[in-house]
């Protein structure tokens, strides 16, 4: 009885809303609300997700700024050079050649030797005789035989001549004397004067045959290496023709020389020049007076000089890849004082930089912002982050600027070397 009262008996306060809770109904409506919370959540998530998928499949999609390097229009001054090798030269050199044929003395000169004007470079003495064989000596000993025999007969005609001479003048001065006194008639006093005329011109004439005859025997001593009876030391002295240098001695050693055989060049390495070798269609656009920055000569700083003269011809010289190129001497005038080039010389190579064209004051961008569109050119300026397409008419072209005449104006960017990724209206960005 005891425990039915017990089970029976009610309950008041709490504990009979947690009798409550736990009825049936209650655990029901409880597991919903948790059931709908997290169905809540999890569409929650499942919508942020797909938010968040949607955005970066659009990011992803979305094309994105093509990198470009970029610069800015200016105005300034461009300068327009052609850089090329070339070499040094004096500019009055001369080659001493033997003004004859004969035996040169041994030179004494070496290259780098300083001359004077009239200085005597080399000696020239007359050549030996050659040597004769047994049969050629036997025929110039028979001629100098028959030279002789022919003398000896010339100075005996001679003698008779000059007798005949003095017999005529006799006569004519015993005739003169009888036609003084009236003993004869004038006729034979003609005679007689023409007679001795005559002798005297025979006589003249055998001396002249006598002065023929004995140079023959000359000639035939001499054939024979007999000597002419010139002196032994008798030579010719080379003169040096300016004062100078000697840059080169062509003939060393003592030898037997032609006529014109070069001895010596000498020169004055004071008056030096630059010669540059240019491709035809660049030295037309060279002009006279032009400025020219020599570098590269192994000295402190460039050198200054101006072109002097482009020579009227040209010539044809293979290139490095052997194709045949036209080419034209430029000839530049050094400008600095001399001291400062001294330790140059002939021959020296050097690096010219020479000006085509300058002006102080253009509008100019990088030479990479423009490129060849159609039948002109064009850049692309950078507006806002966007590439637009900008056709422009172009001048001159400098090492790294070009000179821009229309399409564009100062302080402007614009690509440089944009690439095939960039088109017109593409999003750029800069590098």
């Amino acid at each position: 009885m005891t425990i039915e009262a017990t089970a029976a008996a009610p309950q008041v306060g709490p504990p009979a809303r947690l009798l409550g809770a736990d009825t049936e109904p209650g655990r029901h409506q409880a597991r919903d609300r948790h059931r709908g919370f997290a169905r809540r959540l999890r569409r929650g998530l499942l919508v942020a997700v797909l938010v968040a998928a949607t955005a970066g499949a659009v990011l992803a999609l979305r094309p994105r700024p093509v990198p470009v390097d970029v610069a800015r229009t200016t105005r300034g001054s461009l300068v327009v050079a052609v850089e090329e090798s070339g070499k040094t030269r004096v500019k009055d050199r001369y080659v001493v050649s033997a003004p004859a044929t004969g035996r040169l003395s041994r030179l004494m000169l070496e290259p780098g030797d300083n001359v004077k004007e009239g200085d005597t470079l080399a000696e020239i003495a007359p050549a030996l005789s050659p040597l004769l064989d047994q049969r050629t000596r036997a025929e110039a000993q028979a001629r100098l035989g028959a030279a002789v025999s022919a003398l000896g007969q010339a100075r005996s005609q001679a003698a008779r001549a000059a007798a005949a001479k003095d017999l005529a003048e006799q006569e004519l001065a015993r005739i003169r004397k009888l036609l003084d006194r009236g003993a004869i008639a004038r006729q034979p006093f003609e005679q007689a004067q023409f007679e001795a005329r005559m002798r005297t011109e025979e006589h003249a004439s055998t001396l002249f045959a006598e002065k023929v005859a004995a140079e023959d025997v000359r000639m035939a001593r001499v054939t024979l290496g007999r000597g002419d009876g010139a002196p032994g030391n008798r030579h010719l002295d080379v003169l040096a023709p300016v004062s100078g240098r000697v840059f080169r001695v062509f003939q060393k050693s003592a030898g037997v020389v032609s006529a014109g055989t070069p001895l010596v060049e000498v020169g004055d390495p004071a008056a030096l020049e630059v010669v540059v070798d240019l491709l035809t269609t660049e030295a037309v656009q060279v002009k006279s007076g032009a400025e020219v920055g020599i570098l590269g000569w192994g000295g402190d700083g460039p050198l200054a000089g101006r072109v002097r003269l482009v020579e009227p011809s040209g010539f044809t010289r293979p290139s490095a890849l052997g194709v045949d190129e036209q080419r034209v001497n430029v000839v530049v005038a050094l400008t600095d004082p001399p001291a400062r080039w001294a330790a140059l010389g002939d021959g020296y190579r050097v690096e010219t930089r020479l000006v085509l064209w300058q002006a102080p004051d253009v509008l100019e961008a990088p030479l990479g912002a423009v490129f060849r569109h159609g039948d002109g050119w064009a850049a692309f300026r950078i507006d806002g982050g966007k590439a637009s397409l900008v056709p422009v008419e172009i001048g001159h072209r400098g090492d790294s600027e070009v000179e821009i005449l229309s399409g564009l104006s100062p302080d402007v960017t614009v690509a440089v070397h944009p690439g095939d990724r960039v088109k017109q209206g593409v999003r750029v960005e800069a590098r």
